[in-house]
């Protein structure tokens, strides 16, 4: 098989380089322990990615290429703490999720009730 580099050769290479990014010291971070008690941080971590290719000659000197595009995106959702032999589960306190969350719940009550004004 011919070893030139293609587009869709590059892409490949690339995503499996991205691969190595989500592993689980991403999710389960380092384990810190302080006076007998071990906390190991927890997180969620999605990604994603996409690639294109291409097509015509080097020789032509035409034809159209493709990228690719990866994104990753990972929060902390909370720890884990070992204390005399026994694990506990502390949950992370996502407070921009409830600002959000109020947020748009405000939001939904404004809108019903200037739909429930404009009625009367």
């Amino acid at each position: 098989m011919d070893s030139e580099s293609t587009p869709l050769r590059d892409a490949l290479n690339r995503l499996n380089a991205v691969h190595d990014t989500i592993t689980v010291e991403r999710v389960f971070g380092n384990p810190i322990e302080r006076d007998g008690v071990t906390v190991v941080p927890v997180a969620a971590v999605r990604g994603g990615g996409g690639g294109g290719g291409g097509e015509g000659t080097k020789d032509e000197g035409s034809g159209a290429g493709g990228g690719m595009g990866f994104g990753l995106d990972a929060r902390p959702v909370g720890v884990f703490v070992l204390k005399n032999g026994e694990v506990s589960w502390q949950p992370a306190l996502d407070r921009t999720r409830i600002i959000v969350g109020v947020q748009m719940i405000v939001l939904v009550g404004l809108l019903v009730m200037r739909k429930l004004l404009r009625r009367r």
